[in-house]
C-alpha cells in the first residue's frame, strides 16, 4: 500500500451524508490515516450521536462519558453571557473568545488525534441566536488551522445543519452515502448546499458497494438526478469486518490490505495530492 504523503499545506473537511450510511467510520478511519503521515489532526464531532470518540478507537467508558460543547451549560455561559435554553439572550455575545476550546477540551486519541466533542448545531443554516449555536458557531470559525495540519468534522446525518458558519473556511466536503436511492438523495442535496456555500472541494464517497451492480445502480442514479459535478469519487467495498469490529476503526489498521482501510487510504492520497481549487 502506497504511503499517504504529508504535504505542508493545512485543510479542512467536512463529512456530511444519510444517517447510517458510515460517516463516522470513515471520518475516524481518515482521522487516523491522516494523522500517521505526521500531520496533526483534530477530529471534531458535531452529530447528536456522539459516535467519533469510540470510533476512533477511545475507551469506551470514556467516550460514553464526554460531554458535548452544546450541552457544557458553565462554558457556554462564560463564553456567550447565557445558558443553554435561555434562547436569545437580550445580552447575547455574538462573538465568543474560545480560542481556548481544544487546549481545555480537546481529549487524546490513538495515533496522536486530537478530538474534540462539540455537539450539534440547531438549524445551522437558519442563524439561531441561541448561546449554544452562537458557541457552536464561534468555535468552528475559531479552531486556528496551522501548517501540516487537518481538521476532520463529523456532522449530524441530514443536511439541515448545513450553512454558512458550517461551511466557512472548510477546503473538502465528503459526501458519504450507500448504494441506496434515499442515501444519494440526501447525498446529492447535501452536494449541491456545498457547493452553494463555496466549499471549494467535492467528495463523494460510496461506502458498502457489494459489486458492479452497485456501482453501475449509482452511476445510473447520478445521470438521471444528479446536476453536481464531483472532484472525486471514492468507491468502498462492503465490509464484514467493519461491522464485525465496530465501533472502533482499530483492528481495521491490523489486517494487511483490508478492503476498507485500503478504500480510505486512497481517499486520503486524493486528499492530500489534490489541493481545493480557489473558491470562486
Amino acid at each position: 500500500m502506497k504511503a499517504v504523503t504529508s504535504g505542508g499545506e493545512g485543510f479542512r473537511v467536512v463529512v456530511t451524508g444519510k444517517g447510517g450510511v458510515g460517516k463516522t467510520t470513515v471520518s475516524a478511519a481518515l482521522a487516523r490515516l491522516l494523522a500517521r503521515t505526521k500531520r496533526r489532526v483534530l477530529a471534531v464531532d458535531a452529530d447528536a450521536q456522539l459516535n467519533l470518540a469510540a470510533a476512533l478507537g477511545m475507551p469506551r467508558s470514556e467516550a460514553e462519558s464526554l460531554v458535548p460543547l452544546s450541552r457544557n451549560a458553565d462554558y457556554v455561559a462564560e463564553k456567550t453571557g447565557a445558558r443553554p435554553g435561555d434562547g436569545v439572550a437580550p445580552l447575547l455575545r455574538l462573538n465568543p473568545d474560545v480560542d481556548d476550546v481544544v487546549d481545555r477540551f480537546g481529549q487524546h486519541a490513538p495515533d496522536g488525534v486530537r478530538f474534540l466533542a462539540m455537539g450539534t448545531l440547531s438549524a445551522a443554516g437558519g442563524g439561531c441566536l441561541c448561546p449554544e449555536n452562537t458557541l457552536l458557531t464561534e468555535t468552528i470559525r475559531a479552531i486556528s488551522l496551522r501548517p501540516h495540519e487537518a481538521i476532520v468534522l463529523d456532522t449530524q446525518a441530514g443536511v439541515e445543519h448545513f450553512g454558512r458558519a458550517v461551511a466557512r473556511g472548510f477546503d473538502h466536503a465528503l459526501v458519504v452515502t450507500d448504494p441506496t436511492y434515499s442515501g444519494l438523495g440526501v447525498a446529492l442535496a447535501a452536494a449541491r448546499l456545498a457547493r452553494e456555500l463555496g466549499i471549494p472541494g467535492l467528495h463523494l464517497v460510496v461506502n458498502r458497494v457489494r459489486g458492479p451492480a452497485d456501482r453501475v445502480r449509482v452511476e445510473d442514479e447520478l445521470r438521471t438526478r444528479g446536476d453536481v459535478a464531483f472532484d472525486s469519487t471514492t468507491w468502498i467495498p462492503d465490509d464484514e469486518l467493519v461491522l464485525a469490529t465496530e465501533p472502533s476503526v482499530d483492528f481495521l489498521f491490523d489486517i494487511p490490505g483490508e478492503p476498507f482501510m485500503a478504500a480510505v487510504h486512497r481517499l486520503a492520497e486524493g486528499l492530500t495530492d489534490c489541493p481545493a481549487r480557489a473558491a470562486a
